[in-house]
């Protein structure tokens, strides 16, 4: 694990997207796997001013994104396709048929889940993915649970996490109840993977992510597994 302090969310956001600028760089035609949530807007508002700069070019990179909620079109302002057209996509020269999420309007999210697993196969697997971490441990949304559970696939949301996503909405009754993200193993499978986990209020469950027992309870722990994870936080001393 290559651990790395910082002292607050716009050293982090810096810190994040030096990594990303050197993979793109290094690895032109490389395949992201990217996060939502309000954590990751910072290191994507840094990586397109490197873009304005000249300094990287996205035009034969591929993404994949870790989830999208069930029952949001990618016109929904609250949808995960829209977050990463709004904050990231439209401000650089991606291809935007080449960034991928699941589709939250399949008729049936169980067989999508499936097709989308077999497009990251298809990819040759995720070069560096970029995750977030909820305040119960979950990665994408992967809750706690009593066992690991390893493809992408349907998932309902725990209260805590529903709670917590609510402020992106008018009222947490709008939150959506499921969703379709990544699982432990399709995570597991990318070949570098940044940890990016910023607030205090998350200090205490990075503690037991990191330095803890891997549990399926703290789903993050299992990350400890991970030789090529690079973990960046400003609330750890």
């Amino acid at each position: 694990m290559n651990l790395i302090k910082v002292k607050d969310y716009e050293e982090l956001s810096r810190a994040v997207a030096d990594l990303i600028y050197m993979e793109v760089n290094n690895n032109p035609e490389c395949v992201l796997g990217l996060a939502t949530g309000s954590t990751p807007i910072g290191a994507y508002k840094c990586i397109i001013e490197d873009y304005n700069a000249g300094e990287i070019d996205f035009s034969d990179v591929t993404t994949v994104n870790l989830d999208e909620y069930v029952g949001l079109s990618p016109e929904n302002p609250q949808s995960y396709r829209y977050f990463m057209d709004e904050n990231f996509f439209n401000h650089i020269n991606i291809d935007k048929s080449r960034t991928h999420l699941p589709d939250g309007m399949a008729q049936d999210p169980d067989a999508e889940a499936e097709r989308y697993e077999e497009l990251i196969e298809e990819l040759d697997g995720i070069d560096l993915l970029l995750l977030g971490m909820g305040h119960n441990g979950h990665i994408g949304f992967n809750e706690p649970d009593e066992e690991f559970v390893a493809n992408t696939r349907r998932v309902y949301l725990a209260e805590q996490t529903l709670k917590a996503n609510s402020r992106f909405f008018d009222s947490t009754e709008q939150v959506p109840e499921s969703a379709i993200t990544m699982g432990i193993k399709t995570i597991m499978s990318a070949r570098e993977i940044i940890l990016a986990v910023s607030g205090n209020d998350k200090a205490n469950m990075l503690k037991k992510a990191l330095f803890g027992p891997i549990t399926p309870r703290v789903p993050a722990s299992v990350l400890q597994l991970h030789n090529g994870l690079t973990v960046i936080t400003d609330c750890l001393e």
